[in-house]
């Protein structure tokens, strides 16, 4: 089942707060704990509480902080944008979101209200957000004054752009249309496309009383005083009038529910407005504005005072008549918390009009199968948190790793060791602005440590020559002395190659950590971040030309590095050649390799010889290999050569802009890691986060 609905408008005025009241009535029937999320909220002051969240947690009687219920207001979050944090706001957003997930059984999330002035910024946020929470989409679109093309192909269009964008459109909820038009927006209306699941279309019907602001509303949004009529403030808003002219054209201009906005000092339209009320000749108005901050006179009070049972209300402003009509004119008919009629006649309109049984069906059949970088990363993150490893780091004066320090010991990702003189670490850090407090500082030949690792090393390599001095200076280098804390357990695990190649890097390992019990080699993968999924390439960075049983072996690894991170294997044996296609010497090494991992993983999918469009594409694998479980859904990509694989996953990761981490090794009797000296420090965050994990699955192996 889905753990969330993301419910998003493209428009404003379209009624979103009727619908989440819906949602939420729906799902509280049958879900212990439900949660209500806004994202980005209108960027109201600070007094001022959010009209939609005040709603569902006072009528629901939520046991939430108003504080838990939002992050950013619009325009914080355009603010982030336009300074390049993007990704800050929606991990921000993504943290705050899995909070909430933690504690509650369903997240009913609402997007922007689009009463800002960029509505193609709100319309790509909101998606960026649904596809990061992975979660379904509920849009609402609006057909108040629109005729039924219009509605047909704006909705239609909306859809498709969800789509393209690769999210999950759970239902199309077109609100406010006119009784007239339902059957032929119902009748021209579908939402079926080729590989992708059915969406619902909901179409409700336009409802006076929820769409038109009452006197009351009125009354709130303006801060007016009610001068008369305080018992009719229920009354509902049609349109605006302007009363400039005299009496006798101003009557002309009168229509059902009315509010009549002229200043206070018309005595002559007051009392034409009461007296229209009385007269069966004319259509009742709702209301009355008094602008200016004027009243009427004396006498005119003591008239209307006089009068028994003033039939409409009637309030005064202090802004002038263009300010209070401009004012109001971004007044739309809201739910307010209090206002039990009205919320019974939303919850009612929804559920006569929503097939409420069908929808909550496709929410129980919901479950994200899409993964955002942003979505992996932070789950990397999360699971690395559970239980925590120790790291240690060689590079300890860079940069980079000072400020990956810092973000790893603020969120508590690992307990970090940095290698290096402790005054130089600290100096640089302090230049940097890196606070690693938390950090663990070795100095090699300082260390109490120092003369067991040079005994260890020299009884591990002195079949190999090396002398007693050969030792000490081994133990001298960083990354020997990393790699030694690993191999005797005084850590978890390393992560090295910011300023080093990657021969320097694994080389301490491939002398004394060596490879896993029945490994032959080590190899390695990425993890490729799509947009919407993660995909498993390797190895992309140490075996130029490995043999066919190499190749089987390194199908089989990365199948169980892929499960460690949560990506579920179905391996691809690459070739340029699919099935029994092609002949030649490199598609024949690969067609054994196949054979030989079937062999050694009996219940591993995995297919080969196969060519990437066919593993990746659903329609090519149909033609190619139509009974293939692996074709057109391939998770895990080997690649028959460190010339291919290498190329690819640089030619992937520009050409789709993915996100690759890695490489990570594998084969290694513990985990160990090597950085691109191009990393940036969110990859060195995530290499920690990965290196632990690995580190995780090797005490519970």
């Amino acid at each position: 089942m889905a753990k969330s609905v993301y419910i998003t408008a493209t428009e404003q005025k379209s009624g979103k707060s009727a619908i989440c009241l819906g949602f939420m009535q729906l799902l509280l029937r049958d879900v212990g704990r439900v949660a209500f999320f806004r994202p980005i909220i209108t960027s109201y002051p600070e007094d001022v509480k959010d009209h939609d969240i005040s709603l569902i947690l006072s009528h629901f009687h939520l046991d939430m902080a108003y504080e838990d219920t939002h992050v950013y207001t619009l325009r914080q979050a355009r603010d982030l944008v336009n300074a390049g944090r993007t990704n800050e706001l929606i991990e921000t957003i993504l943290s705050r979101y899995k909070k909430l997930e933690s504690e509650y059984d369903f997240i009913v999330c609402e997007g922007t209200d689009y009463l800002g002035h960029d509505p193609a910024f709100e319309f790509d946020i909101n998606a960026e957000i649904a596809a990061n929470i992975g979660s379904p989409v509920a849009l609402v679109t609006n057909a108040n004054g629109k005729d039924p093309d219009d509605i047909v192909s704006s909705t239609r269009l909306a859809i498709d752009t969800f789509y393209e964008k690769r999210l999950d459109v759970l239902a199309a909820i077109i609100n406010r249309v006119k009784s007239s038009d339902l059957e032929a927006i119902r009748s021209a209306l579908t939402c079926k496309r080729t590989g992708e699941p059915d969406c619902l279309i909901h179409l409700i019907p336009e409802e006076p009383t929820l769409g038109n602001p009452s006197m009351d509303s009125v009354r709130k949004w303006l801060k007016a005083d009610v001068l008369y009529g305080h018992g009719r403030l229920d009354a509902l808003v049609g349109d605006y009038v302007i009363a400039a002219m005299q009496v006798g054209n101003f009557l002309e201009y009168i229509e059902p529910s009315s509010l009549v906005i002229t200043p206070g000092d018309r005595e002559d339209i007051i009392l034409a407005c009461l007296a229209s009320r009385l007269s069966t000749s004319y259509a009742d108005i709702s209301g009355v504005l008094l602008t200016g901050g004027l009243q009427p006179s004396r006498n005119v009070h003591r008239l209307i005072e006089g009068w028994t049972g003033v039939p409409v209300s009637i309030l005064s402003v202090k802004e002038h008549t263009y300010k209070a009509s401009r004012i109001l004119g971004q007044l739309y008919g809201r739910i307010d918390p209090e206002d039990q009629r009205k919320i019974a006649t939303a919850l009612g309109v929804f559920e006569a009009h929503v097939n409420v049984k069908e929808l909550r069906s496709r929410l129980d059949a919901r479950k994200s199968v899409r993964v955002t970088p942003k979505m992996f990363e932070f789950g990397l993150v999360e699971k690395a948190k559970a239980e925590k490893q120790r790291i240690v780091m060689p590079e300890g004066s860079g940069e980079r790793i000072l400020q990956a320090t810092d973000i790893l010991l603020r969120r508590g990702v690992a307990d970090i060791t940095l290698i290096g003189k402790p005054e130089e670490v600290r100096a640089k850090a302090s230049a940097c602005g890196a606070a690693i407090e938390g950090a663990t500082i070795i100095n090699p030949e300082e260390s109490s440590l120092f003369d067991d690792y040079v005994s260890t090393y020299f009884e591990l390599r002195k079949h190999k020559g090396i002398r007693q001095s050969d030792a000490r200076d081994r133990m001298s280098d960083p990354t020997y002395f990393g790699t030694m804390m690993v191999y005797k357990g005084d850590a978890d695990g390393m992560v090295s190659g910011s300023e080093t190649t990657t021969a320097q890097t694994i080389r301490p390992a491939f002398e004394f950590v060596k490879t896993k019990p029945g490994a032959s080699i080590v190899s390695s993968v990425f993890l490729m971040c799509l947009k919407d999924r993660v995909l498993v390439f390797g190895d992309c960075a140490v075996n130029p030309s490995p043999t066919a049983q190499q190749l089987a072996e390194i199908a089989v690894v990365s199948a169980q590095t892929a499960t460690i991170f949560g990506v579920d294997p179905k391996v691809a044996m690459l070739s340029y050649s699919t099935g029994a296609s092609g002949k030649g010497e490199e598609v024949e090494k690969v067609k054994e390799a196949a054979r030989i991992a079937k062999e050694m993983a009996p219940d591993l999918p995995l297919e080969g010889p196969i060519q990437y469009d066919a593993a990746v594409d659903p329609a090519v694998a149909m033609t190619k290999l139509p009974n293939s479980q692996v074709a057109g859904h391939a998770t895990v990509f080997i690649f028959p050569d460190l010339n291919t694989g290498n190329n690819t996953y640089k030619a992937v990761q520009r050409a789709a802009q993915a996100v690759a981490i890695g490489p990570i090794l594998q084969g290694l009797r513990k985990p160990v890691n090597d950085l691109s000296r191009g990393c940036s420090v969110p990859d060195i965050v995530n290499t920690v986060a990965i290196t632990a994990i690995q580190a995780q699955a090797e005490k519970k192996a």
